[in-house]
């Protein structure tokens, strides 16, 4: 219960008095400057004003809504304005700028119901921006939540410290085996991870340098931030299948050349976990649908933002655990991730792994080895078997799965104290009787491309021969490349056929 009291002879103040309910006798004053409040109907008349550009008034809104959230009909309100405000608070929340999303975390307990929020807070209280995370936090106390991750057996979930117990923030961040936060103090897991093969002694900037075959003050040049002249990379968007657009930050070519280099003497000789199919060499989309075939259901489920999740310290503790110090790891991590700057000239920080260069699948593969791990470990849980390529996962049942519900709970659960979150809108469950796929290939009775992919290029190729390979491209940039490429791609499937179709292709090109 909240009421005001008015202070004799303090007309501009007023106390707004909270009461516990439920017999509790807790009290709280809160003193502050006296603002007028309104009734139900003069809200939603001046929110239905504000509501006509919400980027706008953002700030008008958000104070409204705190200020009248003593009113008996606030939901209402909340209701009125989530209506309109859920696409631009899910905007916000994925924005690239820290402070855009710190708006968003303080929107989420004033529009949404808890189970919404706690939606949007699974990934939010692992943000990269530590403003952003202890927001989300708080948010998450204030919500009174108790979902949002497995509990922190580390502590005493009844009576949780800082950094240490409770149901939601703590847990893996920073690193492959990670600093677990004791209070204020750290302390560094010194497990060695394993490798599968010698890794090169670095111990100072100087001597990176040298591995990468560059002069050391080239280091600080191609971890410039941005992309304009002298940066290390040149970002560019592309269209989306699914629609949208993606943000690539490709480098330069002294820089690929210089992450090629940690890809092929670093990062090869570390080793993913057995789950991890894709970018891998030996393993394909084709090693990743096996384990799938001939079962009774199959989950699809893609993680969101997979690379841009990926932060600059997660990229350092990854090679901290692999035995490297503080100079080396943090110059290891600022050549393989990326900062952006925004128009207004401020550099996002803690860069993230580009989408465009060499080094981030390799990484992203093995900063999900412990993901990797607890993912096998629930899946043969619930008797299902467990792969992962790049982000897409997936799961296959030998019997018909029950408590799908619940396996769904520990997945989310697991992937945000990993500092991932599930892409909901792409989740799939496939049963027998309908197409099973898994990287694009169905698994039914056995791994294969689909039928009408095969009947569609196997009628390109027919056209190629009567009416000439131009007559095909259709505008398709590299179309002989292309033609190329997926006669290889089948033969990878069905040996016999594409090796068949890579003649024809390769006769028609000749031509």
């Amino acid at each position: 219960m909240q009421y005001e009291v008015r202070l004799a002879g303090f007309p501009d103040l007023v106390c707004l008095c909270r009461a516990g309910g439920g017999g509790s006798r807790r009290t709280g004053f809160i003193f502050g400057p006296r603002m007028p409040s309104m009734n139900l109907a003069s809200l939603l008349l001046e929110l239905k004003a504000l509501l006509a550009d919400p980027e706008a008034n953002f700030d008008r809104i958000t104070e409204l809504l705190e200020r009248h959230q003593g009113l008996a009909e606030y939901e209402v309100a909340r209701f009125y304005v989530s209506r309109v405000w859920q696409a631009p608070a899910e905007r916000r929340l994925r924005s690239v700028d820290a402070r855009e999303r710190l708006k968003g975390v303080r929107q989420l307990p004033l529009l949404f119901s808890s189970t919404t929020a706690a939606r949007f807070l699974r990934q939010r209280v692992k943000d990269p921006d530590s403003r952003v995370a202890q927001a989300a936090r708080a948010a998450v106390r204030r919500l009174g939540l108790s979902d949002v991750a497995p509990p922190d057996l580390r502590g005493d979930p009844r009576r949780p410290s800082r950094g240490v117990g409770g149901w939601n923030p703590t847990g893996w961040n920073f690193g492959l085996f990670g600093t677990e936060l004791l209070g204020h103090r750290a302390r560094r897991v010194t497990r060695p991870p394993p490798t599968s093969g010698e890794l090169p002694v670095l111990r100072t900037r100087a001597e990176v340098a040298e591995l990468v075959g560059v002069a050391e003050p080239e280091l600080d040049a191609l971890m410039r931030p941005g992309s304009e002249s002298g940066s290390g990379y040149v970002e560019f968007e592309v269209p989306k299948r699914s629609g949208g657009v993606r943000r690539i930050a490709a480098p330069r070519q002294k820089l690929k050349e210089v992450q090629r280099v940690l890809l092929d003497k670093v990062l090869a000789r570390m080793t993913p976990h057995p789950a991890a199919h894709g970018f891998i060499e030996g393993r394909s989309t084709v090693s990743n649908a096996e384990p799938h075939v001939g079962a009774t259901a199959v989950v699809r489920v893609d993680i969101e933002d997979f690379f841009p999740t990926v932060h600059y310290r997660r990229v350092k503790g990854l090679f901290l655990a692999h035995g490297y110090g503080e100079e080396v790891s943090g110059v290891l991590a600022g050549l393989t991730t990326h900062r952006a700057k925004l128009p207004d000239g401020t550099v996002v920080w803690p860069g993230v792994l580009p989408q465009g260069a060499p080094t981030s699948p390799a990484i992203a593969n093995l900063i999900c080895r412990r993901m990797d791990a607890r993912l096998t470990a629930l899946a043969r849980k619930f008797g299902a078997t467990y792969t992962r390529y790049a982000d897409d996962l997936s799961f296959s049942f030998r019997e018909p799965p029950e408590r799908l519900g619940r396996f769904f709970w520990w997945l989310n659960a697991i992937l945000q104290q990993e500092g991932f979150a599930e892409n909901s809108g792409k989740r799939r469950v496939m049963r027998q009787g309908t197409r099973q796929r898994v990287t694009g290939l169905t698994v039914n009775q056995k791994v294969s491309v689909p039928r009408e992919e095969r009947r569609r290029f196997k009628a390109i190729l027919a056209n190629c021969r009567k009416h000439g390979v131009a007559s095909q491209a259709r505008g398709r940039p590299d179309f002989e490349r292309w033609l190329e490429g997926y006669a290889a791609y089948v033969r990878m499937v069905h040996p016999e056929l594409g090796a068949r179709w890579q003649g024809e292709v390769k006769e028609l090109l000749s031509r």
